[in-house]
């Protein structure tokens, strides 16, 4: 048997990608066909892709040519495909001529001709119209979101609105594509989408508000403090046809997603306990710190570390245990416990208290180590009880971390994705329950 490997992203899948399949499939008896991973897409900087993994390799695999389909991870994998599965042809599309005769040492490698005229690049040029995206909250963390925006394609920057003069004046001045606006109704006529970067206590409004004229959300964590206010601006949102996603940064990072599906293969065996744990030594004249703003370590960090355990274990959780040290109405430091049927989790948020800040997933094989900040992280671990087992992963983290979001944003817009596989609806909902239950203080107790 004469087994095939050809390898490719398969956005928007087209005639040209079918023909491609069909002829190597022609090539032998055995096409495996590698489809690039959303992480291994970002990293070469592919944040232009449409549709995600998981949807490509349907689309392939509706084309019937395929007789295995693998996910490309790597840098490297292409050699130890060829190995792996004792590979006699390597084939690739012509455009790619002479840039893979190096793997003419472990098989023999064919180009084959591209078809004329169509590609996923010409396809998405055709088809995009740019996302007018405007900004409410011209803080801190939104004067990242401009820049970030900027290597993303379907997007433009075109608004902000703040009802602080200052913050709006200096974001304007900073990038000239910015219109500010003091207006809030006229600001949201300008755009298709808004990116919410208030203090915390304003997003309901602000999200609602948005959802009611027609306009794409994209909030930053936590979304909302109280659960039936989640449950009641995502339905709002399906109902009017648009996209709501919260602003989880980690819930994008390459690394992390690529971390939570391994241990969902079962590499470490059965999760049965988690350990997060976030801190942060601020000014405490800042917002952070301000019980009318909604400050605290909770509120502040809780999106961070509760997304492992909803991630990993879901919704369904028997119980959650909240110790928190409170200083001038904000909890400075909270720790939380929580109880699933079969696995017990535990949480650290710290601000203005330091903590080591690292991950850690037990399981009954092995464990993953995360180290600080995790929440950001470019590197993990698996260890095992035999050391000569452990591995050790490394991805790229570009940036403020902001573009995987704001890519993801605007895939579910051109997709018309009301959820995103990174971070369901239901899983933003539960994080704002549990913030909900610490805000009316049940199974809440102050040391």
């Amino acid at each position: 048997m004469k087994t095939v490997i050809t390898y490719g992203t398969y956005d928007l899948l087209h005639q040209g990608h079918i023909n491609l399949l069909r002829r190597a499939k022609e090539l032998g008896d055995f096409l495996i066909v590698g489809v690039t991973s959303d992480s291994f897409d970002k990293g070469r900087g592919k944040l232009n892709v449409r549709n995600n993994v998981l949807e490509r390799v349907e689309a392939v695999k509706a084309t019937g040519y395929a007789d295995k389909i693998i996910i490309e991870d790597y840098v490297g994998q292409k050699i130890d495909d060829i190995q792996k599965y004792n590979v006699d042809i390597f084939a690739i599309g012509s455009d790619w001529e002479g840039l893979f005769d190096y793997l003419n040492e472990f098989t023999k490698v064919v180009y084959l001709p591209r078809t004329e005229g169509i590609s996923s690049t010409m396809l998405r040029a055709e088809s995009t119209v740019d996302v007018k995206v405007g900004i409410i909250g011209c803080g801190r963390v939104a004067s990242r979101f401009p820049y970030e925006a900027s290597v993303v394609n379907g997007i433009k920057v075109v608004a902000a609105y703040d009802i602080e003069p200052n913050a709006l004046t200096k974001i304007s001045q900073e990038n000239e594509s910015i219109v500010a606006y003091n207006n809030l109704d006229v600001f949201l006529e300008s755009v298709d989408a808004v990116y919410i970067a208030t203090p915390h206590n304003s997003h309901y409004d602000y999200a609602k508000k948005a959802i009611v004229t027609g306009k794409h959300v994209l909030v930053e964590t936590p979304m909302v403090l109280l659960g039936f206010q989640a449950k009641e601006l995502f339905k709002m949102a399906e109902e009017r046809g648009v996209i709501l996603m919260e602003a989880n940064k980690t819930a994008h990072c390459p690394a992390f997603n690529h971390l939570i599906v391994m241990i969902k293969s079962g590499v470490i065996g059965e999760v049965v306990d988690i350990e997060s744990s976030v801190s942060q030594l601020l000014d405490k004249s800042g917002r952070e710190f301000d019980p009318n703003q909604s400050g605290g370590a909770l509120y502040e960090q809780g999106s961070s570390v509760l997304l492992p355990m909803v991630k990993l274990l879901g919704t369904e959780c028997r119980n959650i245990n909240i110790y928190s040290r409170m200083e001038n109405g904000v909890d400075i430091y909270t720790k939380g416990v929580l109880r699933y049927d079969h696995a017990i989790c535990s949480f650290k948020a710290g601000l203005g208290v330091k903590t080591e800040g690292n991950l850690v997933i037990s399981g009954t094989k092995g464990y993953a180590y995360v180290p600080a900040p995790w929440w950001k992280t470019d590197y993990f671990e698996l260890r095992y009880e035999d050391q000569n087992k452990n591995r050790k992963f490394f991805y790229k983290w570009d940036g403020a971390g902001l573009r995987y979001e704001i890519q993801e944003f605007i895939s579910c817009i051109v997709n018309k994705r009301f959820s995103t596989a990174r971070l369901r609806r239901r899983e933003s909902i539960w994080i704002a329950d549990v913030m909900e239950q610490f805000q009316t203080r049940k199974n809440v107790m102050e040391i």
